[in-house]
Parts: C-alpha cells; structure tokens; sequence
C-alpha cells in the first residue's frame, strides 16, 4: 500500500473506499459480526441468520475476494473465518462510532 501511495496518492483512496464497500453491506456486517465468534461453515451461517445459502454464498465470496476473511476446506464443507483481528477492531470501531452518532445517522442522506 505504502508503495500504491507514493506513485499514485489517489489510487490509495480508491482502495480505501473499495475497503469500507466491505462493511458497507448490512448482511456482510452480519456475517462478519457473527464470525466474530470463530470459524463456521455456510450451512451454520444461514441457520444463524436466518438467510439463504445463495446469499450467504454470493457475500462470503466477496469477503474472500477482498481478503477480509478466509477459507479452509474439510471434506466436501468450507469453513469461513476472519482472515485479521483488524476486521474485528473495524467491527467494534464501527460500533462504537455508531453509538456517538445514533442520532445524526438517522437523518443521514448518505445511502
């Protein structure tokens, strides 16, 4: 990344935005938050979150792609997990930033 800064500085924003469309999405932040927890496959997932397995599939995917968690695979199962602590940290940041501004994102036109 630091290389990515210093030849092309708008390029790091690009990233940076690409990053936070990651947590963007409330049923990837759903996911995330309850991998949290530890590793899980996607039947337990659906189960959980009360989603379909197409779903929960189609964002899994993207979370991979965009390195916030990771697969391993066991058998003919995939277990997920959070590829860093950091997405953790950006979760709990995430939440207690949502807490000092409950108020203000409630009249938020940033959809």
């Amino acid at each position: 990344m630091k290389a990515v800064a210093k030849q092309e500085p708008e390029r790091k924003y690009e990233f940076k935005a690409k990053l936070f469309k990651v947590f963007s999405d409330p049923t990837r932040l759903r996911i995330l938050e309850y991998l949290k927890d530890g590793e899980t496959n996607v039947s337990r997932l659906c189960e959980a979150l009360n989603l379909k397995q197409s779903t929960v599939s189609q964002h899994l995917r993207m979370l991979k792609e965009c390195g916030a968690v990771v697969a391993r695979k066991e058998g003919r199962e995939i277990f997920y997990t959070i590829r860093d602590p950091k997405v953790i940290e950006m979760l709990d940041l995430g939440e207690d930033l949502l807490v000092l501004t409950i108020e203000d994102m409630m009249s938020c036109v940033c959809e």
